[in-house]
């Protein structure tokens, strides 16, 4: 009876409370916030040291761009986890991260100066005044392991740059155009189809012509050029999204048209621009690559792509020699087909979904 009595009295048993699951390194990576704190880590010492490296003094160059190099590595292991649905997908992101970490290594690599002369003409495969020369020498006797791994960097910074420049005033336009209309929507879309009405190179060679041959002039001719079918795309991609109830919602609420054009417009449409960025990529990679091989865009004595496919030209016309022009031709093929399978990845993953 005691017994009884005390097991009525005694306090209910507390089941034990389960610990929150943990969340693997992997997962916290794939964030939206830390994955675009990778991006910036990654992307803004590679910009530092090629655009403003020339005023940094050797060892602080280095410095600048060690935190790059564990930002891309961690970036490709997302990219390659979070897409391992799309084999197109995680060929193309390979290809592109090859050159992004090449591009942030390189000067830690033991390499030759890309701009010194050792042998000229000399082979592939063959040592000569005691260095080998992996990839062979051009003309003037550079190596060119040396240079296609140091091209990299100037084709990749400029190439991100411009089409970045492009995309933020052309998804302006386009948001500005779509969401408010009237006489917005009718200036703006004047001014584009003015522009897209030159074919796109001959609008690169007049605005270089007129502003001269550098890498932040190529940012602006790629903006003009590209911005205006940015802002067709985005324009669309907002009327039909308008109408939806979330922003008659936010409309409701009081809240400012640029707010609603920033945080519920463009959010909800960013599937088709990220894919057509990829797409993008790699035609400013094309157009670079081709104004300079014109004498229109990046200049020497940096070694770059395309100066190396126009220095070797004359000289590849002789099979002997045609690897000067092959090794800097296959480099930029390489990139350019990264980008375009990412794009082709990333739309069959928007599909099945």
């Amino acid at each position: 009876m005691t017994t009884t009595i005390e097991a009525l009295s005694a306090p209910p048993s507390v089941p034990p409370v389960a610990a929150p699951p943990s969340v693997s390194l992997l997962k916290r990576l794939q964030q939206p916030r830390v994955s675009l704190a990778l991006i910036l880590l990654m992307w803004l010492p590679l910009t530092i040291y090629v655009m403003f490296g020339s005023y940094l003094g050797d060892p602080l160059k280095s410095i600048v761009l060690m935190p790059a190099v564990p930002a891309t590595l961690l970036l490709y292991l997302v990219a390659v986890t979070s897409w391992r649905e799309s084999t197109v997908a995680i060929v193309g992101v390979t290809l592109v991260f090859f050159w992004l970490i090449v591009a942030v290594t390189v000067p830690f690599l033991p390499l030759a100066d890309p701009d010194k002369p050792i042998a000229p003409f000399a082979a592939p495969g063959i040592v000569k005044h005691g260095h080998f020369f992996l990839l062979g020498a051009d003309f003037k006797g550079r190596d060119m392991l040396s240079r296609v791994l140091w091209g990299c960097q100037r084709v990749l910074v400029w190439g991100v740059t411009a089409t970045l420049a492009a995309y933020v005033v052309g998804s302006f336009l386009g948001l500005v155009a779509g969401y408010l209309a009237g006489w917005w929507d009718q200036a703006i879309s004047f001014i584009a189809n003015v522009l897209l009405s030159f074919p796109v190179m001959v609008l690169f060679i007049l605005i270089l012509n007129y502003l001269g041959s550098s890498g932040f002039n190529i940012v602006i001719a790629v903006t003009f050029a590209s911005a205006p079918a940015i802002m067709r795309l985005v324009r669309g991609l907002t009327l039909d999204t308008k109408s939806r109830d979330y922003i008659f919602a936010a409309q409701t609420r009081g809240e400012h048209p640029l707010r609603i054009m920033i945080y519920e417009l463009l959010p909800n449409a960013r599937g088709p621009i990220i894919v057509d960025a990829c797409l993008r990529l790699g035609y400013t990679t094309v157009a670079i690559t081709t104004l300079t091989f014109l004498g229109l865009g990046l200049q020497p004595p940096d070694p770059d792509w395309g100066l190396m496919i126009k220095e070797s030209a004359k000289v590849a016309m002789l099979w002997r020699f045609a690897y000067m022009l092959l090794i800097p031709a296959l480099s930029v093929s390489s990139l350019i087909l990264g980008f375009n399978l990412m794009a082709d990845g990333l739309r069959e993953m928007s599909l099945r979904d």
